[in-house]
């Protein structure tokens, strides 16, 4: 059993407002539909990422400031199904770059299938992956002396709130070493029109993917959490530059979560919220960095300037 997962809900529906916490959305079924999410035509976010790192792959180079006759780990924070990371790897596996592909992500199922395409696509690529909590990870890894080039991507730390996101930018800050490298993916903030349809898409896939994370507790705690009584809902403003996603009850209703031997009650329109994420500018970036050493040396944007890759550099 999970007992963290098991804790976290219980505090989140304890809590008021309630909410969830989205890192546990990915199960095997939640990887799934998050890769169609990423699929999906509204879903802007990975093709602008992509984009810049199919067009710009030199830039980025250049701008990490990798040397090929410099070893370094290559460390990919919340990897996924690194679609875009391969398009990194591929030029430098082509020019004969020396270093240690180094996944890390909280789905060993995630992990185990990247590492095979990996494998597949790139054969020549050193890759050992990491499952576990990222700064646990990175403080195993501390103790190399190699170079580390450290990859977010996917505007993942838009799912924090703008104080855990300093937090977390601290620590990264504080497991480098001075002239280890950022690349830190963003989504920029921009009109409504063009976000909110991508955490509320016309297939439902978004939706489905939200309501899954009760599927999962039913299925891991005996919850009898009926899906059809809570409905999919985000909010955007361009004016505060977060986009929110909330599970809404429909009814007045009672859930039973056996594994806490608990019953929680909600009321007609009582909202879980299950995620945000943050969109940015330079400013918002800035501010997150204050009290770190890290600093933005260059700054990668796609051909829409719907999304930017800041490279970061550990003083």
């Amino acid at each position: 059993m999970n007992n963290n997962f098991l804790n976290d809900i219980d505090k989140g529906l304890s809590n008021t407002p309630k909410y969830l916490l989205s890192k546990y959305f990915y199960d095997k079924k939640g990887d799934a539909l998050f890769v169609d999410i990423m699929n999906m035509p509204e879903y802007y976010l990975t093709r602008a990422e992509f984009d810049i790192f199919k067009n710009q792959t030199q830039n980025i180079i250049e701008g990490l400031q990798l040397k090929k006759d410099t070893f370094f780990e290559l460390i990919e924070l919340g990897a996924g199904d690194g679609t875009k990371t391969k398009e990194l790897l591929k030029v430098l596996d082509t020019e004969k770059y020396n270093f240690n592909y180094i996944p890390i992500d909280i789905s060993q199922n995630a992990l185990d299938q990247l590492k095979e395409s990996v494998n597949t696509e790139l054969p020549h690529v050193k890759t050992t992956t990491k499952q576990g909590d990222y700064f646990e990870v990175l403080g195993s890894l501390k103790q190399s002396n190699h170079p580390k080039v450290i990859l977010f991507l996917g505007s993942n730390i838009g799912n924090l709130s703008d104080a855990l996101a300093k937090d977390f930018l601290t620590k990264l800050s504080d497991s480098l070493k001075s002239n280890d490298k950022v690349l830190l993916g963003l989504d920029l903030i921009k009109s409504k029109n063009i976000v909110l349809p991508a955490y509320n898409d016309s297939q439902g896939i978004t939706k489905r993917f939200n309501l899954n994370l009760l599927d999962r507790i039913n299925n891991e705690f005996g919850a009898d959490f009926d899906t059809d009584l809570f409905i999919h809902q985000p909010e955007y403003t361009e004016e505060e530059g977060i986009a929110r996603s909330y599970l809404v009850s429909t009814i007045s209703q009672n859930v039973t979560i056996k594994s806490l031997n608990k019953t929680f009650h909600f009321v007609e329109g009582e909202r879980i919220h299950t995620e945000t994420s943050r969109k940015y500018n330079d400013t918002i970036l800035n501010s997150y960095l204050e009290n770190t050493s890290l600093k933005i040396m260059d700054k990668l944007i796609d051909s829409k300037q719907y999304f930017a890759d800041y490279i970061l550099d550990k003083k």
